[in-house]
């Protein structure tokens, strides 16, 4: 069935429902005689939203033959960076009387249909197309294979799964590197070999399965990786090549949610996936240590692709101080630590409210509070319990007594208690501490050794510096939970 234009053509496909008979028209599943379109593109590499084709090269064929090639500099309307002319040669000057994508589309379409799509790391050149095809307003979708890792498949064991490794080891030649002919010239020999290598196309229909979609991984992650990840909850890291953290994650199901990041056109997700190389994991064996693990995590690697919990928090104190007139003075302060701290907030209105409270409970100056910075008598609109310190009508020995009560108060108010979890089997519990309001850690505990003090907990967890978003981890699951699995001092020292 021919069409006089790219719109009538996808029209067409637009208005088929059925799913299995959209596939049957993209691609004949008979793969002995399917034909293949094997594509490169070079682009402007200005992320995936912003990337734009500067050179693309098109070769169909069947049955191991060459069929036909389309080769075309293509108009980015955009700069062309430096460093992308550094490695591919082309520069704008080349591309000002290139045809634009608009001008060239229905010759692209023609040369995918009816075939499958091929790419080394296909996700990138085949997101690349699709997003053109998008400005257009046409949603451009064809079945696809990934050399990589039908590489990773087919010929195991390789140092390197990169074109320009690969073909040094096969000796394929690579003429015109990091050019949309050179790279697709060499990438057909490639695909040929691995045509010849897959017996009755065992590899090639189990990655052409819907189920499998093995063409949406990233494709320098070899599959083992994703299929050893456990079912049960943890963290997972994201690595580069050289074994660098690049995103950080929880999970109630670590398989289920590494394999969501990919199962998405998310821009991120896509990116992210071009620059892994290595997936680690930790089970925690519930979601409340999960999440605090996370956070120790971002904290320590900052990846690149993590944008919550990255951003600096102030942590707010309520420190004491002497002035010259020997007055124990109470005051809110911004600090990371602080040698007369009394205690410690993640919210400066937490803060305030807590000195206020203790201003109004025990009779403080709300001037020697820092609640009110004029001089003289206080005249504060709502605390007027003061006793004359601020004009000299009351002793400073009685007056500091008064605040050492108050703070002695703040004090008794920390709780410390545990939190006990599932652990990673059922053998064991986890336990998280909290001591004197403040998180100190985790660790996990055999379930036939008894945790019932403080000094025993200790001896089992592991030291974590507590933060506000362990703070808001913490005090989140105790709403949520309303106490269940918390054991208090009292209960633990019995």
């Amino acid at each position: 069935m021919k069409y006089r234009t790219l719109k009538e053509h996808f029209q067409y496909i637009n208005h088929i429902r059925n799913y299995s008979m959209l596939t049957d028209y993209l691609c004949d599943m008979n793969l002995e005689n399917q034909i293949y379109a094997i594509v490169d593109v070079e682009t402007t590499g200005k992320g995936l939203g912003g990337n734009r084709i500067t050179e693309i090269c098109i070769v169909r064929i069947q049955n191991g033959i060459k069929l036909d090639k389309f080769v075309s500099l293509v108009n980015p309307e955009q700069p062309i960076p430096g460093f992308i002319t550094q490695l591919t040669g082309i520069d704008d000057s080349m591309v000002d009387d290139a045809p634009l994508f608009s001008e060239i589309a229905d010759d692209i379409l023609a040369f995918f249909e009816n075939s499958i799509f091929i790419a080394h790391n296909v996700g990138f050149d085949y997101n690349v197309i699709r997003n053109e095809f998008k400005k257009l307003q046409i949603d451009f979708t064809c079945k696809r294979l990934c050399t990589v890792r039908l590489s990773r498949k087919l010929i195991p064991h390789m140092s390197s799964y990169s074109l320009g490794r690969l073909c040094y080891s096969l000796s394929i030649p690579l003429d015109n590197r990091h050019r949309a002919e050179g790279d697709t010239d060499a990438t057909v020999i490639l695909f040929q070999r691995l045509l010849s290598l897959d017996d009755d196309y065992e590899v090639f229909k189990s990655f052409l399965n819907v189920k499998s979609k093995e063409s949406t991984l990233p494709p320098h992650v070899p599959k083992d990786q994703f299929e050893s990840l456990p079912s049960t909850p943890g963290v997972y890291l994201f690595k580069d090549q050289s074994h660098k953290v690049i995103y950080v994650g929880k999970a109630i199901n670590i398989k289920k949610r590494v394999l969501s990041h990919f199962y998405t056109k998310k821009s991120k997700s896509y990116l992210m996936g071009q620059e892994m190389y290595h997936i680690d994991f930790e089970e925690t064996g519930n979601e409340a240590v999960a999440l605090l693990r996370e956070a120790d995590l971002i904290r320590h690697y900052y990846p690149k692709f993590n944008s919550a919990q990255k951003k600096p928090r102030n942590t707010y104190q309520i420190i004491s101080y002497k002035n010259q007139r020997g007055v124990i003075q109470l005051a809110v302060a911004v600090s990371k630590s602080f040698d007369y701290s009394v205690i410690t907030f993640y919210n400066r209105a937490q803060a305030i409210e807590k000195l206020e409270w203790m201003c109004e409970e025990f009779n403080l100056c709300p001037r020697y509070c820092a609640l009110q910075l004029t001089t003289g008598r206080c005249t504060h609109y709502k605390l007027r319990n003061c006793e004359g310190i601020c004009d000299n009508e009351e002793e400073v020995e009685h007056y500091n007594l008064k605040v050492i009560a108050a703070v002695g108060a703040l004090q008794s108010d920390k709780p410390t208690f545990i939190i006990k979890e599932s652990g990673r089997h059922k053998e064991e519990n986890c336990v998280v501490l909290i001591k004197d309001g403040r998180y100190q850690g985790y660790g996990f505990v055999d379930h036939d050794i008894p945790v019932t003090t403080i000094d025993q907990c200790e001896t089992y967890i592991e030291r974590r510096t507590p933060n506000y978003h362990t703070y808001q981890i913490i005090n989140t699951y105790l709403r949520k939970n309303e106490m269940r699995n918390v054991v208090m001092l009292d209960q633990l020292s019995a």
